[in-house]
């Protein structure tokens, strides 16, 4: 049987191969930075999500923090402010979908859709009217929720429009419980 040769290595292989791989860094490193730019800078990652401490909030206190360039309400609803929202039949509401981030987008707007399953008592709201965009005082109008003076929109303890030229609830942005005292907002 005869054996075949096989080729050895030259320097020349040697030098395409060595070549060819620092012409890849190269390319890799140029191409870089502009792959890298399409990525969120760090102001735009720091708005994404807030982490809000709520343990100083006793119940009928609000908190308003600033999330993605927009007031959010943080409130320790009373019971009477919860019982005011459950009572309201879905009728009598001008916008009957939720606008609860966390749920489907045609969730009904009962009180309990608009609040955390379990912790009823403490309700997350973007604090903007939806007519214009003004911002609403808080525990004033018609209901005892939110009353935009600018145009006078009423919305209700669950922050759910009942009088005025506001088309929509206000929005419910996405949020979670990290422990009894500590939400995180985004």
């Amino acid at each position: 049987m005869a054996e075949t040769a096989t080729a050895l290595p030259t320097r020349r292989d040697f030098l395409f191969i060595a070549t060819g791989a620092v012409g890849a860094v190269g390319v890799a490193a140029a191409v870089w930075p502009f792959i890298n730019q399409m990525n969120p800078d760090a102001s735009a990652l720091a708005l994404a999500s807030t982490e809000v401490d709520i343990s100083a909030l006793q119940p009928g206190d609000t908190l308003t923090v600033k999330w993605r360039g927009k007031p959010v309400v943080v409130r320790n609803r009373t019971e009477a402010e919860i019982d005011a929202a459950r009572n309201v039949p879905l009728t009598d509401l001008k916008d009957p979908v939720a606008r609860n981030a966390n749920l489907q987008l045609d969730a009904p707007a009962t009180d309990a859709n608009r609040a955390a399953p379990g912790k009823e008592n403490w309700f997350v709201m973007v604090n903007v009217c939806t007519h214009l965009g003004c911002i609403p005082l808080g525990q004033q109008g018609e209901f005892g929720g939110w009353f935009c003076p600018c145009h006078g929109s009423h919305y209700d303890t669950a922050g759910r429009i009942r009088g005025g030229p506001a088309p929509e609830n206000m929005a419910v942005p996405v949020y979670s419980f990290l422990s009894d005292t500590k939400i995180k907002i985004g």
